[in-house]
């Protein structure tokens, strides 16, 4: 039963620290922490936000991830709370 409590409590500690973490800028971030910081996200679509801001520039909110193929709108609401955009997207 021991391991059982350890077990929850090593989620909830998990879980918390995810839930506590700051957003990750989209505009700066690599596609690594974007992939980590966004649900229903992998490395490659990451990687697809990366490139797409490469190439059109900088974010200038949030609602503009649903420009890059694969990202929706439904996506970008679910994560929303994870991510922010930063000072680039004034420049």
């Amino acid at each position: 039963m021991k391991w059982f409590s350890a077990a929850v409590l090593s989620v909830f500690l998990a879980l918390s620290a995810v839930a506590h973490a700051a957003p990750v800028d989209v505009n700066s971030a690599n596609a690594k922490a974007l992939a980590t910081a966004m649900t229903g996200v992998g490395q490659k679509r990451a990687q697809m936000i990366v490139d797409y801001r490469a190439k059109h520039g900088p974010f200038k909110s949030v609602d503009d991830l649903a420009k890059v193929k694969g990202i929706g709108k439904a996506t970008v609401d679910k994560n929303r709370s994870n991510l922010s955009i930063g000072k680039s997207a004034s420049k």
